[in-house]
């Protein structure tokens, strides 16, 4: 600051005072040159320097204020403690605000279209003889207001579902903490926790798996159901939708199906057994286990007591004479291949077009097919379940000419609707091999070439064998055979990523797949209805499988809408003929010498492929005749590894066992292009045991002897070759010795 005829001057005025005199001096020394106008610009410079020195000074002035007003506000001693725990609270509540909407991203995205339409179609299913098997469609609930249901059932199902329905928000902690301790109390899991929109959430948008994934999911799904529709509402869509056995969906059809009569007139002893099937509808069916299901029943009525909703006195009655459903044919119903079957109309009639919503469709099951499916899986999930840790299984069985004949999607539909053969995505494992495989042989390469099974490194990534060995130089059908990974994906890059790809979608892969370089592995996940697809093509000679579950259409009339045997797309060739005979050369290989001999047949030879994933997680075998096809997964829902379950083991045992059985009686068709196709006898018809039409064949060994030198067999293959110079070492040492065992 500087004074100048007293008057104070900033330093940036200062400078342009001095700067017009020096120039104002210089033009007078200078007097013969034209005097030149100051510049504009220096004043604007002069402008800006103090703008900017006046706001730097009124902002400090400014904190100075806001800093002498801040201290009095400043927290000391306890309310200090008060501030810092409540700034605490809000930081860890923005994180867990930010989680939970992290989490909730699966939800929001199944909501996004609002919920799931169930399809106005109706179709009644027959099988291949004509005769009636079920239902899908509008037909399998007749809705019911809830107003017009008797009071007693309402009563029940709250008291044994969910008492505090019309009081919590979808999430019951209250409920929650009460089934817990009921739970400790009786040592194991006597109540649930979830509220009945939980389970409708579960219904309509999630499947029965039991993983902390899905509950969260089912949390939100069952916010957003509260916050988009009233109780009622949520009410009735569960009435409505919930799955009640015997194929029945919703109370009205329940009704309907067990008792014959609707849902209006059902007295409080069958209120009782209705609302008892929610809980697990398969284990409590009147048709199928009645004292379960009037036990069952006796609980709901002591629930509704409990609930203060009746007395004791009210119920003495529902308790001496308890319901009784009607009598029904005791064949289970083929749950899982009619909700696929019913996917397949809807695709039938939107690809042609059809303005028709009501079909009788002709299916390609057969019957005692699906029931020996149902039986072998059953059967070994019971044998061996505990043993291997496993769960779950899922079989798909297809005729040579593509007809699907069986479909296991799961252990039980009563208690998840969930179909594993065509919807879960798995990895298959070594099972995957045979699209490379088929790949070369597509591109002229034979069983008999060989290639090197030898440390391979691809980046970071470095592929082992299972027995965590090498064996050198090996033909392909023994690679194959012995299920080596470095092999095949040294082969996989040979014939390429896309190639393979090609193949295996020519073949019936809809699955994505990802082309990586872990894909000849097996890494990328299918169906099980997809591998018992493609492995068609090797039962068929090499031809697309052209698969289906509709034989033909037709509208209530009789009137033949639709026939796969005009209306399906003509065959084309997959694989070269060549190219199928030395798949099927080596595939059967696998079975007579390799890692899936328990799959043997007494009566005809098979070719077949075991696949196990990483962490045994998944344990696959598919297999083929010339009659089948077969496909069989096992594994948890919740991808929790096995007790080193291999598609050898378990897959192969049930593929076997179910096999052995659909092969008697019936014209035996050989496998194309592999020659002595009936080891076992010469007769083209296998006769069933003890069939007067003839003597069975003879086995030397029982099946259990026959499975230990497999076993034995497969430890011998995994063994390391021996060093030659132990060998000779070996050798030497035993002559030396023999002349004193002469002696």
């Amino acid at each position: 600051m500087v004074v100048v005829g007293g008057s104070a001057v900033g330093a940036p005025v200062l400078c342009a005072w001095l700067d017009t005199i020096g120039w104002a001096v210089q033009n007078e020394t200078n007097l013969p040159r034209k005097r030149r106008q100051p510049s504009r610009l220096i004043e604007v410079d002069a402008w800006i320097d103090s703008s900017i020195w006046r706001a730097y000074h009124a902002f400090v002035a400014w904190w100075e204020g806001v800093t002498i007003v801040s201290r009095k506000f400043r927290a000391r001693g306890v309310n200090r403690v008060l501030v810092e725990v409540a700034c605490e609270g809000l930081t860890l509540g923005l994180v867990g605000f930010v989680i939970l909407f992290a989490l909730a991203q699966p939800a929001i995205k199944m909501t996004r279209n609002g919920l799931p339409q169930e399809s106005d179609y109706s179709v009644q299913f027959l099988d291949k003889h004509g005769e009636e098997i079920g239902r899908r469609g509008i037909l399998r609930a007749a809705a019911v207001p809830i107003d017009e249901m008797p009071d007693s059932f309402i009563k029940a199902l709250l008291a044994t579902e969910d008492r505090r329905f019309f009081d919590h928000f979808g999430i019951d902690f209250l409920g929650l903490m009460r089934a817990m301790t009921v739970n400790a109390q009786a040592g194991g899991v006597v109540q649930g926790g979830s509220t009945l929109t939980q389970q409708l959430a579960k219904n309509l948008f999630l499947t029965n798996e039991r993983s902390l994934d899905r509950k969260i999911k089912e949390a939100f799904l069952a916010l957003w159901l509260e916050s988009h529709y009233s109780k009622r509402q949520i009410l009735a869509m569960y009435l409505d939708r919930a799955y009640m056995g015997g194929g029945s969906f919703g109370a009205a059809a329940a009704s309907e199906f067990y008792f014959g009569k609707n849902i209006r007139d059902v007295s409080l002893a069958e209120a009782a057994m209705l609302a008892g099937l929610f809980k697990a509808p398969a284990k409590y069916a009147p048709h199928i286990n009645l004292p379960a299901a009037r036990a069952r029943a006796n609980e709901v009525l002591t629930n509704m007591v409990q609930a203060n909703f009746l007395t004791e006195g009210q119920v003495i009655a529902a308790r001496r004479q308890p319901a009784t459903a009607i009598d029904r044919s005791s064949t289970p119903s083929p749950d899982y291949f009619l909700d696929y079957a019913f996917e397949e109309v809807q695709r039938i009639a939107q690809k042609s077009g059809m303005k028709q919503r009501n079909f009788t469709a002709r299916t390609t099951i057969d019957l005692d097919l699906q029931k020996l499916a149902d039986e072998a899986v059953e059967y070994n999930l019971r044998q061996y379940g505990k043993t291997y840790d496993v769960g779950e299984a899922a079989m798909v069985v297809l005729a040579s000419d593509g007809s699907v004949r069986a479909i296991v999607g799961g252990r039980d539909y009563g208690v998840s609707q969930f179909n594993r053969a065509t919807r879960a995505l798995r990895q298959p494992g070594s099972s995957f091999k045979v699209y490379v495989y088929a790949t070369a042989m597509q591109e002229g390469m034979k069983p008999s070439d060989t290639i090197v099974d030898s440390p391979l490194t691809i980046g970071k990534w470095s592929p082992q064998n299972y027995g965590r060995s090498f064996a050198g130089r090996v033909t392909l059908a023994n690679a194959l055979a012995r299920s080596l990974n470095v092999p095949a994906v040294k082969l996989y890059q040979k014939v390429g990523f896309d190639n393979t790809v090609k193949t295996a979608k020519a073949m019936g892969i809809e699955s994505n797949l990802r082309g990586d370089k872990t894909m000849a592995l097996g890494t990328s996940e299918v169906t099980v209805m997809d591998q018992a697809t493609a492995y068609t093509v090797f039962a068929n000679g090499g031809m697309n499988p052209n698969r289906h579950a509709i034989q033909q259409l037709m509208d209530p009339s009789g009137k033949v809408l639709w026939d796969a045997r005009h209306d399906m797309p003509a065959r084309q060739r997959v694989l070269s003929e060549q190219a199928t005979g030395y798949m099927n050369e080596m595939l059967v290989g696998v079975t007579e010498r390799g890692t899936a001999r328990k799959a043997q047949l007494t009566m005809t030879r098979v070719g077949g492929k075991t696949g196990t994933t990483q962490s045994y997680r998944d344990g696959w075998f598919v297999g083929f005749t010339g009659n089948y096809v077969g496909a069989v997964w096992f594994g948890n829902d919740s991808f929790a590894p096995t007790n080193r379950l291999t598609g050898g083991s378990l897959p192969a045992l049930t593929w076997q066992r179910f096999m052995e059985a659909a092969h008697k009686n019936v014209e035996l068709k050989p496998i194309p292009f592999i020659e002595n196709p009936f080891p076992a006898k010469s007769d083209k018809v296998a006769e069933a045991g003890g069939d007067s039409s003839g003597p069975a064949a003879p086995e030397t060994l029982s099946r259990k002897t026959q499975d230990v030198l497999a076993d034995i067999a497969e430890q011998f293959d995994q063994m390391k070759p021996l060093d030659p110079e132990q060998l000779a070492s070996a050798a030497s040492s035993a002559g030396a010795a023999a002349p004193a065992r002469s002696q």
